[in-house]
Protein backbone atom coordinates (compact mmCIF):
# COMPACT_ATOMS: atom_id res chain seq x y z
CA UNK A 1 0.00 0.00 0.00
CA UNK A 2 1.47 2.97 -1.36
CA UNK A 3 1.55 6.40 0.78
CA UNK A 4 -0.93 8.69 -0.77
CA UNK A 5 0.72 12.24 -1.78
CA UNK A 6 -1.45 14.40 0.69
CA UNK A 7 -1.05 11.92 3.19
CA UNK A 8 2.92 11.84 3.03
CA UNK A 9 3.18 15.76 2.91
CA UNK A 10 1.58 15.64 6.46
CA UNK A 11 4.35 13.00 7.54
CA UNK A 12 6.75 14.66 5.71
CA UNK A 13 5.82 18.20 7.46
CA UNK A 14 5.54 15.99 10.78
CA UNK A 15 1.75 16.96 11.42
CA UNK A 16 0.78 12.80 11.68
CA UNK A 17 0.58 9.45 9.57
CA UNK A 18 -2.66 8.77 10.23
CA UNK A 19 -3.71 8.26 6.38
CA UNK A 20 -0.24 7.21 5.51
CA UNK A 21 -0.45 3.38 8.01
CA UNK A 22 -3.95 3.36 8.00
CA UNK A 23 -4.96 -0.08 6.93
CA UNK A 24 -1.09 -0.61 6.53
CA UNK A 25 0.25 -4.51 7.92
CA UNK A 26 3.00 -3.76 9.99
CA UNK A 27 5.33 -5.97 12.08
CA UNK A 28 6.96 -4.15 14.97
CA UNK A 29 10.21 -6.73 16.38
CA UNK A 30 10.11 -5.32 20.21
CA UNK A 31 6.36 -4.52 20.80
CA UNK A 32 6.72 -6.12 24.40
CA UNK A 33 9.80 -3.32 25.40
CA UNK A 34 9.20 0.60 26.41
CA UNK A 35 9.76 1.95 22.85
CA UNK A 36 7.91 -1.14 20.83
CA UNK A 37 5.39 -0.72 23.04
CA UNK A 38 4.77 2.82 22.34
CA UNK A 39 5.29 2.62 18.85
CA UNK A 40 2.92 -0.29 18.65
CA UNK A 41 -0.32 1.96 20.50
CA UNK A 42 0.51 5.20 18.10
CA UNK A 43 0.44 2.53 15.14
CA UNK A 44 -2.95 1.58 16.64
CA UNK A 45 -4.02 4.69 17.00
CA UNK A 46 -3.32 5.37 13.04
CA UNK A 47 -5.36 2.26 12.36
CA UNK A 48 -2.41 -0.01 10.99
CA UNK A 49 -2.97 -3.77 11.87
CA UNK A 50 -0.14 -3.98 14.13
CA UNK A 51 1.64 -7.52 14.38
CA UNK A 52 4.47 -7.79 16.89
CA UNK A 53 7.39 -10.21 17.92
CA UNK A 54 8.58 -9.91 21.10
CA UNK A 55 10.16 -11.83 24.13
CA UNK A 56 7.44 -11.35 27.52
CA UNK A 57 7.94 -9.40 29.38
CA UNK A 58 10.47 -9.64 31.81
CA UNK A 59 9.45 -11.15 34.99
CA UNK A 60 9.21 -9.58 38.89
CA UNK A 61 8.78 -5.99 37.27
CA UNK A 62 5.85 -3.80 35.82
CA UNK A 63 5.61 -3.49 32.03
CA UNK A 64 4.02 -1.18 29.77
CA UNK A 65 2.85 -4.23 27.55
CA UNK A 66 0.46 -5.38 30.19
CA UNK A 67 -0.19 -1.84 32.18
CA UNK A 68 -1.37 -0.25 28.90
CA UNK A 69 -3.05 -3.07 26.93
CA UNK A 70 -0.93 -3.22 24.47
CA UNK A 71 -1.57 -6.40 22.77
CA UNK A 72 -5.62 -5.74 22.93
CA UNK A 73 -6.27 -5.16 18.93
CA UNK A 74 -2.96 -6.58 17.52
CA UNK A 75 -1.77 -9.48 16.90
CA UNK A 76 0.91 -10.51 19.10
CA UNK A 77 3.25 -13.46 18.72
CA UNK A 78 5.78 -14.00 21.83
CA UNK A 79 9.00 -15.72 20.42
CA UNK A 80 12.77 -15.38 20.43
CA UNK A 81 14.26 -13.03 17.97
CA UNK A 82 17.42 -15.74 18.00
CA UNK A 83 15.35 -18.46 16.68
CA UNK A 84 14.94 -18.03 12.64
CA UNK A 85 12.11 -20.23 11.89
CA UNK A 86 9.84 -18.42 14.43
CA UNK A 87 10.86 -15.21 13.20
CA UNK A 88 10.35 -16.51 9.31
CA UNK A 89 7.27 -18.03 10.06
CA UNK A 90 5.89 -14.62 12.05
CA UNK A 91 6.74 -12.82 8.80
CA UNK A 92 4.22 -15.50 6.65
CA UNK A 93 1.85 -15.07 9.02
CA UNK A 94 1.57 -11.03 9.04
CA UNK A 95 2.68 -10.40 5.98
CA UNK A 96 3.98 -7.50 6.38
CA UNK A 97 4.01 -3.83 3.90
CA UNK A 98 7.14 -2.03 6.69
CA UNK A 99 8.68 -3.61 9.33
CA UNK A 100 9.66 -1.58 12.37
CA UNK A 101 12.62 -3.80 13.66
CA UNK A 102 13.28 -2.39 17.67
CA UNK A 103 13.83 -5.70 19.83
CA UNK A 104 17.17 -5.79 21.06
CA UNK A 105 19.08 -6.57 24.47
CA UNK A 106 19.09 -2.89 25.19
CA UNK A 107 21.12 -2.22 28.49
CA UNK A 108 24.79 -1.23 28.27
CA UNK A 109 25.65 -3.15 31.82
CA UNK A 110 23.99 -6.17 31.16
CA UNK A 111 25.84 -6.35 28.13
CA UNK A 112 28.72 -6.60 30.01
CA UNK A 113 26.90 -9.32 32.21
CA UNK A 114 26.10 -11.31 28.88
CA UNK A 115 28.23 -10.52 25.99
CA UNK A 116 27.23 -13.71 24.04
CA UNK A 117 23.49 -12.91 24.63
CA UNK A 118 23.92 -9.21 23.39
CA UNK A 119 25.64 -10.34 20.42
CA UNK A 120 23.15 -12.97 19.68
CA UNK A 121 20.04 -10.83 20.03
CA UNK A 122 22.25 -7.15 18.71
CA UNK A 123 23.65 -8.28 15.82
CA UNK A 124 22.27 -11.99 15.23
CA UNK A 125 18.72 -11.33 15.64
CA UNK A 126 18.45 -8.24 12.95
CA UNK A 127 20.35 -10.46 10.64
CA UNK A 128 17.48 -12.83 10.98
CA UNK A 129 14.93 -9.94 10.85
CA UNK A 130 16.49 -8.86 7.01
CA UNK A 131 16.62 -12.68 5.98
CA UNK A 132 13.03 -12.53 6.57
CA UNK A 133 12.58 -9.39 4.68
CA UNK A 134 14.42 -10.18 2.04
CA UNK A 135 12.32 -13.52 1.70
CA UNK A 136 8.85 -11.92 2.37
CA UNK A 137 6.56 -11.33 -0.54
CA UNK A 138 4.99 -7.61 -0.89
CA UNK A 139 7.51 -5.85 1.76
CA UNK A 140 7.85 -2.66 1.09
CA UNK A 141 10.35 -1.28 3.83
CA UNK A 142 11.88 -1.51 6.50
CA UNK A 143 13.47 0.30 9.24
CA UNK A 144 15.99 -1.33 11.33
CA UNK A 145 16.32 0.45 15.04
CA UNK A 146 20.06 0.75 15.94
CA UNK A 147 21.04 3.16 18.74
CA UNK A 148 23.49 6.40 18.88
CA UNK A 149 25.29 4.22 20.93
CA UNK A 150 26.99 2.71 17.26
CA UNK A 151 29.38 4.98 16.63
CA UNK A 152 32.94 4.46 17.51
CA UNK A 153 32.94 7.34 20.42
CA UNK A 154 36.28 9.55 20.99
CA UNK A 155 34.28 11.31 23.27
CA UNK A 156 34.23 14.27 20.89
CA UNK A 157 32.75 17.86 21.45
CA UNK A 158 30.59 17.50 18.42
CA UNK A 159 27.14 15.27 17.68
CA UNK A 160 27.97 12.24 15.46
CA UNK A 161 26.99 12.38 11.72
CA UNK A 162 25.69 9.25 10.08
CA UNK A 163 29.11 8.76 8.08
CA UNK A 164 31.22 8.73 11.26
CA UNK A 165 32.83 5.25 11.83
CA UNK A 166 30.75 2.16 13.53
CA UNK A 167 32.48 1.33 16.85
CA UNK A 168 32.05 0.42 20.17
CA UNK A 169 34.24 -0.09 23.40
CA UNK A 170 31.61 -1.97 25.45
CA UNK A 171 29.66 -5.36 23.94
CA UNK A 172 25.99 -3.57 23.87
CA UNK A 173 27.74 -0.56 21.68
CA UNK A 174 30.14 -2.78 19.74
CA UNK A 175 26.74 -5.28 18.43
CA UNK A 176 24.85 -2.05 17.66
CA UNK A 177 27.41 -0.96 15.31
CA UNK A 178 27.64 -4.67 14.14
CA UNK A 179 24.05 -4.07 13.87
CA UNK A 180 24.79 -1.27 11.42
CA UNK A 181 27.01 -2.91 9.55
CA UNK A 182 25.33 -5.79 8.61
CA UNK A 183 21.92 -3.69 7.87
CA UNK A 184 24.48 -1.99 5.03
CA UNK A 185 25.85 -4.99 3.49
CA UNK A 186 22.28 -6.98 3.35
CA UNK A 187 21.16 -3.39 1.63
CA UNK A 188 23.89 -3.35 -0.91
CA UNK A 189 23.68 -7.34 -1.55
CA UNK A 190 19.98 -7.71 -1.46
CA UNK A 191 18.02 -4.39 -1.49
CA UNK A 192 19.70 -2.53 -4.35
CA UNK A 193 16.37 -3.10 -6.72
CA UNK A 194 14.50 -0.11 -6.43
CA UNK A 195 11.23 -2.64 -7.10
CA UNK A 196 12.00 -4.70 -3.69
CA UNK A 197 12.16 -3.65 0.10
CA UNK A 198 13.54 -0.28 1.20
CA UNK A 199 16.04 -0.54 4.34
CA UNK A 200 17.15 2.26 6.72
CA UNK A 201 18.77 2.06 10.04
CA UNK A 202 17.15 4.80 12.22
CA UNK A 203 19.25 5.69 15.54
CA UNK A 204 18.11 8.24 19.08
CA UNK A 205 19.34 8.86 21.67
CA UNK A 206 18.47 8.29 25.36
CA UNK A 207 14.68 8.36 25.79
CA UNK A 208 12.66 9.01 28.55
CA UNK A 209 8.34 8.60 29.01
CA UNK A 210 6.38 6.84 30.81
CA UNK A 211 6.75 2.95 30.86
CA UNK A 212 10.21 2.35 31.29
CA UNK A 213 11.18 -0.08 34.33
CA UNK A 214 14.33 -1.76 32.80
CA UNK A 215 17.07 -1.94 35.18
CA UNK A 216 20.24 0.62 35.80
CA UNK A 217 18.29 3.20 33.63
CA UNK A 218 17.91 6.46 34.78
CA UNK A 219 14.25 7.51 34.73
CA UNK A 220 13.17 4.05 36.18
CA UNK A 221 15.51 4.39 39.12
CA UNK A 222 14.20 7.33 39.84
CA UNK A 223 10.62 6.02 39.70
CA UNK A 224 11.41 3.52 42.00
CA UNK A 225 13.27 4.93 44.49
CA UNK A 226 10.33 7.49 44.78
CA UNK A 227 7.41 4.59 45.04
CA UNK A 228 9.66 3.37 48.02
CA UNK A 229 10.68 6.68 49.37
CA UNK A 230 14.56 5.68 49.02
CA UNK A 231 17.22 7.69 48.31
CA UNK A 232 18.12 7.83 44.17
CA UNK A 233 21.70 7.18 43.41
CA UNK A 234 23.30 8.30 40.86
CA UNK A 235 25.94 6.87 39.66
CA UNK A 236 27.33 8.61 36.71
CA UNK A 237 26.49 12.25 37.20
CA UNK A 238 28.57 14.14 34.95
CA UNK A 239 27.76 11.83 31.89
CA UNK A 240 25.81 13.83 28.74
CA UNK A 241 23.43 12.15 26.96
CA UNK A 242 20.71 13.14 23.87
CA UNK A 243 17.68 12.94 26.00
CA UNK A 244 14.26 13.24 24.38
CA UNK A 245 10.74 12.00 25.14
CA UNK A 246 10.23 8.80 23.59
CA UNK A 247 7.64 9.68 20.75
CA UNK A 248 10.27 12.15 19.27
CA UNK A 249 12.25 9.35 17.96
CA UNK A 250 8.99 7.16 17.03
CA UNK A 251 7.98 10.15 15.11
CA UNK A 252 11.40 9.85 13.34
CA UNK A 253 10.80 6.34 12.23
CA UNK A 254 7.38 6.73 11.54
CA UNK A 255 8.18 9.56 9.20
CA UNK A 256 11.30 7.70 7.76
CA UNK A 257 8.85 4.51 7.15
CA UNK A 258 6.17 6.78 5.22
CA UNK A 259 9.28 7.64 2.43
CA UNK A 260 10.28 3.96 2.59
CA UNK A 261 6.73 2.78 2.04
CA UNK A 262 6.07 5.40 -0.91
CA UNK A 263 9.40 4.52 -2.84
CA UNK A 264 11.90 6.77 -2.46
CA UNK A 265 15.66 4.92 -2.39
CA UNK A 266 17.17 7.85 -1.24
CA UNK A 267 16.19 7.21 2.29
CA UNK A 268 17.61 4.21 2.06
CA UNK A 269 20.45 5.58 4.53
CA UNK A 270 21.00 5.69 8.21
CA UNK A 271 19.68 8.66 10.14
CA UNK A 272 20.20 9.99 13.61
CA UNK A 273 16.73 11.36 15.50
CA UNK A 274 17.90 13.31 18.58
CA UNK A 275 17.08 16.22 20.79
CA UNK A 276 18.06 19.96 19.89
CA UNK A 277 21.26 20.53 21.31
CA UNK A 278 20.29 22.50 24.47
CA UNK A 279 18.54 19.07 25.62
CA UNK A 280 21.81 17.24 25.80
CA UNK A 281 22.54 17.88 29.50
CA UNK A 282 24.46 16.42 32.29
CA UNK A 283 22.67 13.38 33.98
CA UNK A 284 22.35 15.02 37.21
CA UNK A 285 20.91 17.76 35.48
CA UNK A 286 18.04 15.65 33.85
CA UNK A 287 17.24 13.64 37.61
CA UNK A 288 17.24 17.17 39.14
CA UNK A 289 14.72 18.20 36.90
CA UNK A 290 12.30 15.30 37.41
CA UNK A 291 12.83 15.68 41.11
CA UNK A 292 11.87 18.78 40.89
CA UNK A 293 8.84 18.13 38.54
CA UNK A 294 7.52 15.50 40.85
CA UNK A 295 7.69 17.44 43.94
CA UNK A 296 9.42 14.22 45.21
CA UNK A 297 12.50 12.48 46.11
CA UNK A 298 16.06 13.03 47.25
CA UNK A 299 19.23 12.77 44.80
CA UNK A 300 22.65 11.31 46.16
CA UNK A 301 25.35 11.63 43.52
CA UNK A 302 27.63 8.49 44.23
CA UNK A 303 29.79 7.62 41.30
CA UNK A 304 31.25 3.95 41.23
CA UNK A 305 34.74 3.56 40.28
CA UNK A 306 34.07 0.07 39.85
CA UNK A 307 31.40 0.59 37.04
CA UNK A 308 31.63 -1.08 33.73
CA UNK A 309 33.05 1.74 31.18
CA UNK A 310 30.24 3.95 30.05
CA UNK A 311 30.99 6.77 27.62
CA UNK A 312 31.31 9.96 29.58
CA UNK A 313 30.24 11.73 26.82
CA UNK A 314 28.10 11.79 23.51
CA UNK A 315 26.06 14.54 20.71
CA UNK A 316 24.09 13.48 18.00
CA UNK A 317 23.78 15.67 14.80
CA UNK A 318 20.08 15.55 13.40
CA UNK A 319 21.12 18.48 10.84
CA UNK A 320 20.27 15.52 7.92
CA UNK A 321 16.92 14.52 9.42
CA UNK A 322 16.10 18.47 9.62
CA UNK A 323 16.90 19.13 6.29
CA UNK A 324 15.61 16.07 3.99
CA UNK A 325 13.09 14.71 6.22
CA UNK A 326 11.86 18.10 8.07
CA UNK A 327 12.20 15.93 11.26
CA UNK A 328 12.03 18.56 14.06
CA UNK A 329 11.70 18.17 17.64
CA UNK A 330 8.54 19.34 18.88
CA UNK A 331 8.81 18.89 22.53
CA UNK A 332 11.48 20.74 24.99
CA UNK A 333 13.06 18.17 27.57
CA UNK A 334 11.05 19.93 30.26
CA UNK A 335 8.01 19.04 28.23
CA UNK A 336 8.96 15.65 28.21
CA UNK A 337 9.87 15.34 31.66
CA UNK A 338 6.37 16.82 32.60
CA UNK A 339 4.68 13.99 30.68
CA UNK A 340 6.98 11.07 31.82
CA UNK A 341 6.27 12.13 35.53
CA UNK A 342 2.42 12.60 34.73
CA UNK A 343 2.69 8.74 33.55
CA UNK A 344 4.30 7.53 36.69
CA UNK A 345 2.66 9.47 39.61
CA UNK A 346 -0.61 8.14 37.34
CA UNK A 347 1.07 4.61 37.71
CA UNK A 348 1.75 4.73 41.17
CA UNK A 349 -1.59 6.36 42.69
CA UNK A 350 -4.25 5.48 40.31
CA UNK A 351 -2.91 2.12 37.80
CA UNK A 352 -5.88 1.52 36.02
CA UNK A 353 -5.80 4.92 34.41
CA UNK A 354 -2.64 4.36 32.22
CA UNK A 355 -4.02 2.79 29.28
CA UNK A 356 -5.94 5.95 29.11
CA UNK A 357 -3.39 7.86 29.69
CA UNK A 358 -0.84 6.51 27.47
CA UNK A 359 -3.29 6.62 24.57
CA UNK A 360 -3.82 10.29 25.16
CA UNK A 361 -0.23 11.20 25.84
CA UNK A 362 -0.17 9.80 22.22
CA UNK A 363 -3.46 11.80 20.70
CA UNK A 364 -1.80 15.45 22.48
CA UNK A 365 1.24 14.80 20.65
CA UNK A 366 -0.30 14.70 17.96
CA UNK A 367 -2.03 17.51 18.14
CA UNK A 368 0.93 19.45 18.77
CA UNK A 369 1.88 18.64 15.44
CA UNK A 370 -1.33 20.23 13.41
Amino acid sequence: MAVGRRALEKVVNGLNAITGFRGARVLITGHTGFKGAWLALWLKQLGADVTGFALPPENGRPNLFSDAGVADGLTSVIADLKDIDAVTKAFEQARPEIVFHLAAQSLVRRSYQEPIETFASNLMGTVHVLEACRRAPGLKAAVVVTSDKCYQNNEQAKGFREGDPMGGSDPYSASKGCAELATGAYRQSFFSDPDGPLVATARAGNVIGGGDWAEDRLVPDIARSVYSQQPIVIRNPDSIRPWQHVLEPLRGYLMLGARLMNGEQDFTEGWNFGPNADDMVPVKDIASRIVETWGEGSIENRPDPNSPQEAGLLYLDIEKAGTRLDYKPVLSLNDGIGLTVDWYRTHRDDPSRITELTIQQIKDYMERLS
